[in-house]
């Protein structure tokens, strides 16, 4: 997925979001002098006037220069003096000799930005349609690459400020770690898991935080808090430093060539007590506040000593996602002060950088963007270690739960702190508590918990809804039962299908549109797109919003002179198609058998609704037929256990989306055959007596109680037609495959 594709669209706001960020960072540089703007105290860290330009020069070479014919560089040399490193721009001056730039001066280079901010201001608001579409799609990369420079903007004049024995304060206002009140670190427990890890598209992200893909995490227990400088004292008394076994040897080496005694900027003059360097001048340590200005190996080596170890990124992205990030940010200053959180998991964002010990590398299916955008992340996945969850001078709305920050093991000076976590076979010794779960969910949720609960909550039957089997990957399980040998289906609909399809080529149809409902992939459609000269538009319905976006793509690539216009909602509820197929007439198309799915009062329904929306049009739609018991019940427990995962996929959807604590391991897939109602029934049965909760709710099941996930009618051609009749449609033909048995219906609005 480019960075095109990802952002979000901001006309309304883009201005005064941009005006907002660029005057951030003028705010941050107000606070000091210019001679203070100038100081750069190591290679590492860059002199602030110089972050002021460089944030310029990335509007101006990405925007100004790429989309204004006209514009004029305000000075041809910036290009060069201020490129970070974007090889494919052009040569950079050397990072490590910024500090000797005394010209341009400050003013010039404030200069330069209004000079920039002028331009960039008019081009937004004389662009128009796909242009402005993409020009705020590089205003919004290149303002939340300006967040990234005034955070460093704060640790780089730490930094420097660190080394003036006059230990002079940045401000007044301290923007630091909060403090906790003292207590015993807790370990939460987190049962092995099958998580989506990754931006779930929802707001701005990186393209390191792409593709969204699996992990799973093992049995293991997270501290509910960081670490505090109470307990890294305790680390330096026991003699952590002087310790070699606690530590990697690249880290052993390095603490040795810097002789590491203490944190960084820590200092204990005549035996005095510990103080600390912070953006307010030097102060004692308060010992409750987490630990900072650590380097990764120095974060190791403490969770060896305690023996621990550090979180993966996998478990501290999985355990923030249950986190409101709202409810748990300090105020940086730059933007509004947020609440403390009350309870579980603490510290998660906002507070220090927490280190993970994952490395930083590239996503299963990451691709670095073409161009020089593309060298943004991508180059960098070397050599690197992954931090998580955004520091006390992070803006606060830059830190999100997929954020991935990374640095060097051996770097200290960004407010890097740790957490640490607890192997499976350490947990029966520590203080731990259940993994603790939002207890509400979010507005887009909402619909779905409110079904859960109350099938859940349902006596003597447990139940849950089939339409929520087919989020994405319960859409891709689906597509690959529909390849196994055992489900008949998808070959008994195309034998009957290719009976079917003369008569539909010749039906006296102009320019219709062919409105498909539970599309999936769309793969069945081609078929008709194909064959039936009379379709020009397609409208796919599909509750898997993902998985819909990306067939409705590959349909509009395959057939270009098709407008397609896919609907991400519940084909179940009533629905109206767009606007501006008004007119034209409708042909429904509902492949497959899942008209089986549902109940006869909710078949009905689904009928009527469907030849509302059709307004006097036609439905095609598939129906599966009674036959043997042995071949249904083949069908729907296959030998390589495919319907089994596609079955067990909707607990963890629930635990994904509904803070749910269910032990997916301790459900089984069965597949019933009920004779009395002519359905298979698919169940998911408790292997054991167990509890768990949902968005906050207590269930419990016994030792073989199951929950009910899914009905598949099979129907005579007689009972369907009755069927079909009491909605007020007409079957104006039908087709039947004898061996196994599978019809198709063209109904028309009677």
């Amino acid at each position: 997925m480019s960075v095109a594709e990802r952002l979000p669209d901001l006309s309304p706001d883009c201005l005064q979001s941009f005006s907002r960020v660029r005057d951030d960072s003028v705010a941050l540089a107000a606070h000091v002098s210019a001679e203070d703007q100038m100081l750069q105290s190591m290679p590492d860290a860059s002199p602030m006037k110089w972050h002021l330009a460089h944030t310029t020069w990335f509007f101006e070479v990405f925007l100004l220069e790429a989309f204004d014919p006209r514009y004029q560089p305000f000075n041809e040399r910036y290009r060069y003096l201020f490129n970070s490193y974007y090889q494919t721009i052009g040569a950079q001056f050397p990072r490590p000799s910024r500090g000797v730039l005394s010209r341009p001066g400050v003013s010039e280079i404030l200069e330069y930005r209004r000079h920039v901010d002028r331009h960039v201001q008019a081009l937004l608001g004389a662009a128009g349609g796909e242009q402005r579409r993409k020009l705020e799609r590089l205003v919004t990369i290149g303002l939340n690459h300006e967040q990234q420079h005034q955070e460093l903007m704060l640790t780089d004049i730490l930094h420097g400020f660190a080394q003036n024995p006059l230990a002079p304060a940045y401000t007044a206002w301290r923007p630091a770690p909060s403090s906790a009140v003292a207590q015993q670190m807790r370990y939460l427990e987190v049962d092995e898991d099958l998580v989506m890890l990754g931006h779930d598209d929802d707001g701005f992200s990186f393209d390191n935080e792409y593709p969204r893909h699996k992990a799973l995490l093992q049995r293991h227990g997270l501290a509910d808090r960081l670490v505090t400088n109470r307990e890294w004292l305790s680390f330096m008394e026991a003699g952590g430093y002087e310790t070699p076994t606690l530590w990697l040897s690249d880290g052993w080496a390095c603490r040795q060539a810097e002789n590491w005694q203490a944190p960084l900027y820590w200092q204990q003059e005549d035996g005095a007590g510990w103080t600390s360097m912070g953006l307010a001048g030097r102060h004692p340590v308060e010992l409750d506040a987490p630990v900072v200005h650590i380097s990764y190996y120095e974060a190791d080596a403490f969770a060896r000593w305690a023996g621990r170890r550090l979180p993966t990124e996998m478990e501290w992205e999985a355990a923030a996602r249950t986190v409101p990030v709202a409810g748990n940010l300090r105020s940086t200053g730059l933007l509004r002060p947020q609440p403390a959180t009350g309870s579980g998991l603490r510290q998660m964002f906002g507070d220090v950088w927490e280190w993970t010990q994952s490395a930083y590398a590239p996503y299963p299916g990451y691709k670095a963007d073409d161009g020089a955008i593309g060298e943004y992340n991508g180059k960098f996945m070397i050599n690197q270690m992954v931090l998580r969850g955004g520091s006390c001078v992070t803006p606060d709305d830059h830190i999100r739960a997929s954020y991935r920050n990374f640095f060097q093991p051996h770097q200290r000076w960004q407010f890097s702190g740790l957490r640490l976590a607890a192997d499976a076979a350490d947990l029966d010794s520590l203080s731990w508590q259940s993994f603790p779960r939002e207890q509400s969910v979010s507005a887009e949720h909402a619909g779905f918990a409110a079904d859960v609960l109350k099938g859940l909550s349902s006596s003597p039957q447990k139940t849950l809804s089939s339409k929520y089997l087919y989020d994405p990957e319960g859409s891709r399980l689906f597509e690959d039962i529909c390849d196994l040998p055992e489900y008949y289906v998808p070959g008994a609909e195309r034998a009957v299908m290719a009976q079917a399809l003369p008569y539909l080529a010749a039906l006296d149809l102009e320019r219709a549109v062919l409105v498909e409902f539970g599309s999936g992939a769309s793969v069945k459609t081609r078929q008709l797109l194909d064959q039936l000269p009379w379709i020009a538009s397609y409208v796919p319905i599909d509750i898997s919003d993902a998985h819909l976006s990306a067939a409705a793509a590959s349909i509009a690539e395959a057939y270009p002179a098709l407008e397609v216009r896919p609907l991400a909602k519940d084909f179940t509820q009533p629905l109206t198609l767009p606007d501006e197929m008004a007119g034209q007439p409708a042909f429904g198309f509902f492949p497959g058998s899942t008209i089986g799915n549902f109940t006869p009062e909710e078949a009905t329904g689904f009928l009527a609704n469907a030849r509302r929306l059709l307004a006097g049009g036609r439905l095609l739609i598939g129906v599966d037929l009674r036959k043997d018991q042995h071949v249904l019940e083949a069908a729907y427990d296959d030998s390589q256990g495919v319907t089994a995962a596609f079955n067990l996929n909707l607990l963890t959807r629930i635990n994904r989306e509904l803070a749910g604590t269910i032990p997916v391991g301790k459900f089984r897939h069965r597949a019933i055959w009920n004779a009395g109602k002519s359905r298979i029934e698919m169940h998911l049965e408790s292997r054991e007596a167990q509890s768990f909760t949902v968005a906050g709710q207590r269930f419990t099941l016994l030792a073989g109680e199951t929950i009910h996930t899914e009905n598949s009618h099979k129907f005579s051609v007689e009972q369907f037609t009755a069927l079909c009749e009491k909605a007020g449609w007409q079957v104006e033909q039908h087709w039947v495959n004898p061996m196994p048995e599978f019809a198709v219906f063209l109904l028309a609005d009677g």
